[in-house]
């Protein structure tokens, strides 16, 4: 892909020709706004072609900040609890490195029940009863590794395939690379439930892309994004003039320069004017019948993870891209045993809803579903026997797939018997993310952007698509 493509402002043929006269320059200038797209589209947000078939055209992707314990919620080993307490063997131990363990530490087996589920079998932790009545809707990758073994680069390396800051996230590519089907609305959005992950906002920060591909903070308090409503005193038909005034001058401006981000600008402010009237009614969740509330176990204007869930599939219905949710607080380094089971009960209705959901309303079949955290936790205990915790662990944990083209019913993937190393079909995540473009129609190897003198991908150098998820 080429960043001119990007380069487009909502101004007519005529309407150029008749602020800049009629030549050489901008003879020039409108020949790179009409290739390949029509002149009229704004910043780049346009629909673009996929590079094959898509199976899926929507993402929601819940994202675990602090990661959960995958061998207490979705990787049973019976191995790992027969030998609880005993020494950790050496060889689990040699060339690894931990954030908290130290010494020779004890293995700790998990006190949750496991049980098959579904016409697959699927099995999960006790801690998942709604998860578990859409067991064959999942498909369990239980060998997903990174590379970063702390919080803040561990997030950065699952959301933008590089531990550190400066590269766009998964959702600013998937918007680069297929543009929006949404006018009044963003083309990635985000919501928080909790405090901040450690990465920020560069989780969903454009790095290098045109800054219009960035995601969009959705709020619980006051404006649902910040600075949407009118200051006092202003009117609809008087901000409408302001912004006639500012497009203007940008658009001006623009034909001198040629820089994208004056196109982003003046998009932006057209975009934020239409969703001055679409983001109040869609927030309103009021609207909905008491069933779905009943289903997600919603609260109208209450902030919750299962408020947001509900928001995600409204959001897709109308045409949004990406939507991103953070759930925080699953950093259990101690008292994991208390802990897990009331974040466990935050998100295991909502997610179950989300998909019942979707699948309900034929949405399910083209939006891909996603659950992860930035890693997975260690078999071995920290802490002492009473306050049992787990260290963070990067060698292999455990996400869900639901829709979108993914096989469900299935996992993929194999750890060995405590849970530790994969040993069948290990995922890394330049894997992970090169899978999921691959739903959306897009060849990882050709969704590029040139910066600085150097073609950049998501999948840097790596990546091969996981063929046995897909349908």
């Amino acid at each position: 892909m080429n960043p001119i493509d990007h380069l487009r402002i909502g101004v007519t043929r005529r309407e150029l020709f008749r602020r800049s006269g009629m030549g050489l320059g901008t003879i020039a200038l409108m020949s790179l706004l009409d290739r390949e797209r029509d002149a009229t589209a704004a910043d780049g947000r346009a629909p673009r072609p996929t590079h094959h078939a898509p199976r899926a055209r929507n993402v929601i992707f819940l994202h675990m900040v602090g990661a959960p314990s995958h061998l207490d919620l979705f990787e049973y080993k019976p191995e790992l609890v027969a030998h609880d307490g005993q020494l950790c063997p050496e060889s689990l131990l040699e060339g690894q490195r931990f954030a908290f363990l130290r010494g020779h530490p004890k293995l700790l087996g998990t006190r949750f029940r496991f049980a098959r589920h579904g016409e697959s079998g699927l099995e999960l932790s006790e801690l998942l009863p709604h998860l578990a009545g859409m067991a064959d809707d999942l498909a369990v990758i239980k060998t997903l590794k990174t590379e970063e073994f702390n919080h803040g680069p561990a997030q950065l390396f699952l959301q933008t395939g590089f531990g550190q800051l400066g590269r766009p996230s998964l959702g600013s590519w998937v918007s680069y690379g297929l543009g929006s089907e949404a006018d009044d609305l963003p083309s990635f959005v985000v919501m928080l439930t909790g405090k901040l992950a450690g990465g920020g906002s560069n989780l969903w920060g454009s790095g290098f892309l045109p800054t219009v591909h960035q995601g969009v903070e959705f709020r619980d308090g006051g404006d649902p994004v910040l600075f949407l409503s009118n200051p006092p005193g202003m009117e609809a038909t008087a901000r409408r003039t302001i912004l006639d005034g500012i497009r203007t001058l940008n658009t001006e401006r623009l034909l001198t320069v040629g820089d994208p981000e004056i196109s982003t600008r003046i998009a932006q402010y057209e975009m934020a004017f239409r969703m001055q009237s679409s983001v109040p009614e869609l927030v309103d969740l009021a609207s909905e019948p008491p069933h779905i509330h009943r289903l997600y176990g919603t609260k109208p204007g209450q902030a919750s993870f299962a408020n947001h869930c509900l928001l995600a599939r409204r959001l897709v219905e109308r045409g949004v891209r990406f939507v991103q949710l953070f759930n925080a607080d699953w950093d259990h380094h101690g008292n994991i045993f208390n802990g897990l089971p009331r974040k466990a009960r935050e998100i295991d209705q909502p997610c179950a809803a989300l998909i019942q959901d979707l699948k309900q309303r034929g949405l399910l079949d083209d939006t891909l579903v996603i659950f992860t955290g930035e890693f997975g936790r260690t078999p071995m205990l920290q802490g002492d026997r009473g306050t049992a915790g787990r260290d963070h662990h990067k060698e292999a944990f455990c996400a869900w797939m639901a829709g979108g083209g993914v096989r469900g019913g299935t996992t993929y993937g194999r750890t060995d018997d405590l849970g530790y190393h994969a040993v069948e079909d290990p995922m890394h995540v330049n894997d992970f993310h090169a899978t999921i473009l691959h739903l959306l129609g897009l060849d990882h190897t050709r969704v590029t952007y040139t910066s600085q003198g150097r073609n950049f991908r998501l999948t840097d150098v790596g990546g091969t698509v996981a063929t046995k998820l897909l349908v």
